[in-house]
Formats: C-alpha cells, structure tokens, sequence
C-alpha cells in the first residue's frame, strides 16, 4: 500500500489568510469596545440610581416608623403640651428607647436637616428623657447626641403637619396635641422636583389617655382644637403628596 500524500495547499492556513483572520478579528473587538463604551455609562447610572432609590426607600421607611412611634409625654404638668417641636427642617419628639443596652424608658429625639462637606444630610439624635425633668417647651435647651445620618444628598427634607382638620401646616409647636400625620417631602436639588417617594408618616398617640376616655362623651376639647394662630398653613388632605 502506498502512503497518503498531500499536496502544499493543504498543509494549513496561509500567511495571508491568517492576516486577514487577524484584522477581522480586530474589526470585530473593536466594534464590540464602541459599542459597550457607549452604553457602559448609561447602564452605571441606572444601577447607581437604582441603589440611590433604594437606600432612599429604606431611609424614609425607618424615618416614617421613628416618627409614628411618638408618644404624648408633657415636662410641665399633665395640662401643658406634649413634647413635640414640628418645623420645616426639624422635628424633635418622644418616643420609646431604641437603645439595645436600654431597659426600656423614653427618649428625646430630634431629626433635623444640616449640611457637611458632601452636601445636606438629615441627622438624628437623641437623649434620655429624664423624668422630672423641665424643658421648658424649649426643643433648642436640650443637649442632643449620638448623632447619626439617616439620609444624604442631592436631596432636601422637609417636614408638613396635619391635625384632624386635614389641613396641611408648615410647624406644629407647642399644641395640645400631637399631630395626626407627619408628611416627609424629598426634593431632588439638580431638578428642583419633589420626588415622587416622599411619604406619609401617620401618628397613633394623637391624644391624651384621659382624653381617650372622656371622647365617648363628646367631652374632649383636644379633638376640636386646631392649631394656634401662627403656623404655617397650607391645604390637602393627610397622606396625599
């Protein structure tokens, strides 16, 4: 039997097939880098935006339940008003401890608007209720600490009230009552918009225990008192944006 022979063209590529493989093949990447470095910024904007609305929606969400668990406590006496100081940038209200190492009673907190280095921030920070103790109705005269931020930029907060009038105020200081509702509004400060997350915060402990009791016979000057003249009044209806 005679050996299989092959002829020189069948020996593999040629130089000049293997050249013009190689300058497909750069043709081809470099299309491929074009068109990836044009939909590449794109894409981490929108995944950089994703985790901004997220983080921005478990912020409110702990915002919104911080603020619903206010509680009616007065420093000056059964008959003078709750500890709540409402205004636009600023809010300070008791409420249950959420010191781990804590066995239980209140605390002071304030969540207000302020500004460092890398743009507004929303900071909270607390103090132990003492007991006894008189604040005079000044939220200012308190010592605040353990400072934490809970929302960063590019983003402004700001604070609305309403009582059972369902009238939309810009403060709500030094009224008998709290508060029914607490409207946490998110302005984006390169557009200028109210972002469309911005929430409602709704307050149970909206009256006194003893008010609680007397409001089956209509005896409760609480619930038909609307705020004293001086706040800020918009108009709207509680949980509306």
């Amino acid at each position: 039997m005679r050996p299989a022979t092959f002829s020189s063209g069948d020996a593999g590529f040629t130089l000049v097939e293997a050249l013009v493989a190689v300058l497909l093949t750069s043709i081809i990447m470099t299309a491929l880098a074009a068109v990836t470095a044009q939909w590449m910024p794109g894409w981490e904007r929108g995944i950089g935006r994703l985790q901004r609305i997220d983080t921005l929606a478990a912020g409110l969400d702990r915002l919104t339940g911080d603020i619903a668990a206010a509680e009616i406590v007065s420093t000056q006496g059964d008959k003078a008003p709750p500890l709540f100081d409402g205004r636009e940038l600023s809010l300070v209200f008791v409420r249950p401890t959420l010191n781990p190492n804590s066995t239980g009673g209140l605390e002071i907190v304030r969540l207000a608007q302020t500004s460092d280095e890398r743009g507004p921030v929303l900071v909270r920070s607390t103090t132990p209720f003492a007991p006894g103790a008189v604040y005079a109705g000044d939220a200012d005269a308190i010592a605040f600490a353990n400072p934490v931020a809970m929302l960063r930029g590019p983003y402004s907060i700001s604070f609305s009230y309403a009582g059972f009038d369902r009238i939309w105020h810009d403060t709500w200081r030094q009224q008998p009552i709290l508060p029914r509702a607490v409207r946490v509004r998110l302005r984006d400060l390169a557009t200028l918009t109210t972002l469309a997350i911005s929430t409602t915060a709704t307050i149970y402990a909206e009256v006194s225990p003893g008010c609680v009791l007397a409001a089956t016979t209509g005896q409760c000057p609480e619930l038909a008192q609307a705020p004293a003249t001086g706040a800020g009044v918009g108009s709207g209806v509680p949980g509306t944006q």
